[in-house]
């Protein structure tokens, strides 16, 4: 059986200026935890602003390889992405 789930790669800034990027199948939910320092110790440590922006891609595996990619950046090329992520538009489903 088949998975038919839309995985996200997702960039939020945390209170310190820093961005944090991972992937979910859930952005709300996933935000949501975030908030409530669940899940990424990184985000207990960086607690989270807002999200920047999230892109879908259509597995996991091209989730994770998207994500690694991001992580590659600088801060700097990080939030640039993110502004060309966010003019394409968020999910609805992002807080």
């Amino acid at each position: 059986m088949s998975s038919t789930k839309t995985w996200f790669v997702y960039l939020i800034e945390c209170s310190d200026d820093c961005l944090y990027t991972g992937i979910t199948v859930d952005l709300a939910s996933r935000f949501k935890a975030h908030l409530q320092g669940k899940g990424a110790r990184y985000m207990r440590l960086h607690p989270p602003l807002r999200m920047l922006a999230a892109e879908a891609h259509p597995d996991r595996s091209a989730a994770s390889k998207a994500e690694h990619r991001i992580k590659q950046l600088s801060s700097a090329e990080k939030r640039a992405y993110a502004a060309q992520m966010a003019v394409r538009g968020l999910p609805s489903a992002i807080p």
